[in-house]
């Protein structure tokens, strides 16, 4: 009997996560195993996960689910408590162990690709938009050793997911409106930045957020986004969405299978199925 997974979500048939859970797979020598998308929605996905025999192992969760993902769980790691949202469910027993490998991707990106090595004491990290990457992001933050960070946002309202998830890892948190920041200044004051909004936000803004000197910029296609091309016209190393995406799979890998990620096969298979557009350094 094949042994199967899946990454749940919608919309889902643009995922790349079977490319990596597949060579990964290959890579293993689990030629029993497979990996599929599976289109399903938050109130959809407790159902779904139900009507799965025994077969089915583990999940990527990818949006609208995370949050559905973490409240449908039997038990949760710590991160995930801290982020409040799961990418990742795992079978434990008869229940569904959450775990949150988005943090993983952060750190890794920011570490592999954005030339990060360690937070200098009191730094502060920069987080532009406040849906549910930069939840990860704070958590992940916390992680690298910061102790702020400050959150730019368009409706301080919409934030508060963030910021609990910011306070549940132990971080001093601000939150200042997009219309009124001083750009210059807090990418002046910080030691990483992390964009989750779309590239034309911060198109006329690129010059002055290319201070910081270690950036992941979530989006990577059209590539390179104003951002990054600032970044590199500087020599600095920029991370991306491609890249946290790898780094997070190597955890639900490791979490499914029991066995340590094949990193390199994976890092190849992506850059492959995404036209060689970058690196994807493993650090």
């Amino acid at each position: 009997m094949p042994t199967k997974a899946a990454v749940l979500g919608k919309p889902v048939s643009h995922s790349l996560s079977p490319v990596l859970h597949r060579s990964a797979y290959m890579a293993l020598g689990l030629a029993d195993w497979t990996y599929d998308r599976i289109e399903v929605d938050e109130v959809g996905l407790p159902a779904l996960i139900k009507r799965l025999g025994p077969d089915w192992v583990g999940f990527s969760v990818t949006m609208p689910g995370k949050r559905a993902a973490l409240e449908f769980a039997t038990g949760a790691s710590p991160r995930a408590l801290a982020v409040g949202a799961a990418n990742t469910l795992v079978r434990r027993g008869s229940g569904w162990f959450a775990d949150c490998t988005d943090v993983d991707g952060v750190v890794g990106a920011l570490r592999s690709a954005g030339g990060f090595t360690a937070a200098p004491p009191g730094a502060a990290g920069l987080v532009l938009g406040a849906g549910g990457t930069a939840a990860a992001t704070v958590v992940a933050f916390a992680a690298l050793g910061l102790s702020r960070v400050r959150l730019v946002v368009r409706d301080p309202a919409r934030a508060g997911e963030t910021v609990a998830a910011a306070r549940r890892a132990g971080l001093d948190t601000e939150v200042l409106t997009w219309a009124e920041v001083d750009f210059g200044r807090v990418a002046a004051e910080a030691a990483v930045l992390v964009s989750t909004v779309p590239a034309e936000a911060v198109a006329g803004l690129a010059s002055r957020l290319a201070a910081v000197p270690c950036v992941l910029d979530v989006i990577y296609h059209p590539w390179p986004t104003p951002l990054a091309q600032a970044l590199l016209d500087r020599g600095v190393p920029v991370a991306t969405g491609l890249d946290m995406l790898l780094h997070q799979a190597f955890g639900q890998v490791e979490l499914f299978t029991g066995r340590e990620a094949p990193r390199e096969a994976m890092r190849d298979a992506l850059r492959d199925a995404t036209g060689n557009v970058l690196p994807l350094p493993l650090g």
